[in-house]
């Protein structure tokens, strides 16, 4: 069955939304209809962003109540990686599947600003190598958050028998640049990859989104082979992020879809295998920002994750 028949709900006018479970209700009956997937089982605050979602339209702080600092697992990128890695199983529904995660950012990258500021060739024009990426009002980096939600993807997808590629796992000192991450997907011959990001726009923005790779040519850019399956491994991680984890699609990004196509990302226009990025969240916003600091809630985000990616490549 397609899932190309993703029918959004009706648009909401501004930034106002009304109870998360009407739309976590609203968005699942649009994909329960066409299947909704596999059964469960700092920097400084205003940092640009590459290979992220449009320029935010504003990074005011709030007086709102935030935590002040989230679970040690979050604030240390090597605590997971120095732990012990469980060997992949096998067998499982995954296997010979190849996953490629990619970390946005990288929490070396404020300290590398000459590497990351220099410009790279992302075949429709050029864009910094990277970005230190944002944070919460209370300093938590995307950098850290996108490291640890990667690292508990890796763990689902491999004991369901997935080879895992990670693109960075915070051993390097910056990057890697936006070519080189679409580059490493290339190279492993992913079924798939997925960005791991959040966001960073105004309070009271809030939600997740999926962008997806628009069609694109030029230099060194063609996304016309991956366009179709990029989206349809888009439409499924959305479905299942919000039955997983219980958050509704952004209320300022994709018309209340969960799902935005952009030409402007290198990461995408380089990629020759089917890949989207996912912005779990909006940092900057109070709300958002207590889920996103929240161990138990990122381990809802890397399974929503791995349930999508599981429903893509069995499909």
């Amino acid at each position: 069955m397609r899932y190309d028949d993703f029918v959004p709900p009706t648009s909401r006018k501004g930034p106002r939304r009304g109870p998360v479970s009407s739309a976590v209700a609203l968005v699942c009956a649009c994909l329960t209809a066409a299947g909704c997937g596999m059964a469960g089982g700092g920097p400084a605050p205003g940092d640009a962003k590459a290979d992220a979602p449009r320029p935010a339209t504003s990074r005011a702080s709030s007086s709102s109540p935030e935590p002040s600092a989230p679970e040690p697992s979050a604030t240390s990128p090597s605590a997971a990686a120095t732990s012990a890695k469980p060997k992949p199983p096998s067998g499982g529904p995954l296997s010979g599947r190849t996953v490629v995660i990619d970390p946005g950012h990288n929490p070396g990258n404020r300290d590398h600003t000459r590497e990351i500021n220099s410009q790279v060739d992302i075949g429709t024009g050029h864009k910094e190598c990277d970005t230190t990426g944002t944070a919460t009002n209370a300093g938590y980096a995307e950098a850290l958050f996108t490291l640890d939600v990667s690292r508990r993807l890796r763990t689902l997808l491999e004991e369901r028998g997935a080879k895992v590629v990670l693109t960075q796992d915070g051993e390097r000192p910056f990057g890697p640049c936006v070519d080189e991450r679409a580059r490493i997907g290339n190279k492993a011959g992913a079924d798939a990859v997925v960005s791991v990001h959040a966001d960073g726009s105004a309070t009271g923005n809030r939600g997740f989104h999926v962008i997806l790779p628009a069609a694109v040519s030029g230099g060194a850019a063609d996304t016309s082979k991956i366009v179709a399956p990029s989206r349809e491994l888009g439409v499924r991680i959305a479905g299942n992020f919000v039955r997983t984890t219980g958050s509704a699609p952004s209320n300022y990004i994709g018309g209340d879809t969960g799902l935005d196509t952009r030409g402007d990302l290198g990461g995408l226009n380089l990629s020759t295998v089917p890949k989207v990025f996912i912005e779990c969240g909006n940092m900057r916003d109070p709300e958002d920002a207590a889920l996103l600091t929240s161990a138990s809630w990122r381990q809802k985000a890397a399974l929503g994750i791995a349930e999508g990616i599981g429903s893509y490549l069995k499909r």
